[in-house]
């Protein structure tokens, strides 16, 4: 795996899918209950890093993105198109 500037993960350098399926086995392992107070509130700080984890994944994607689709455009409104002007 290779981490960009913008795609480092943190310490833990799990890849988006990683963190993501880590934090989903952790999310079940709190619904299905049967852990004492102490290892729930571990399993909690844990989804914490993960979430922020893929938070940071998703933050560099979308400026990777916004950076290949250039300055000109934001995606914030409609384009013209040669379909638009069928008259």
């Amino acid at each position: 795996m290779s981490n960009g500037a913008s795609g480092v993960a943190g310490d833990d350098g799990l890849s988006y899918e990683q963190a993501r399926a880590e934090l989903g086995q952790i999310v079940a392992q709190l619904e299905s209950g049967g852990q004492s107070l102490e290892d729930s509130l571990a399993l909690w700080a844990r989804g914490e890093e993960l979430a922020d984890i893929c938070q940071q994944w998703l933050t560099g994607a979308a400026a990777r993105l916004e950076a290949a689709l250039g300055d000109g455009d934001t995606g914030d409104g409609p384009t013209a198109t040669p379909d638009d002007s069928d008259d």
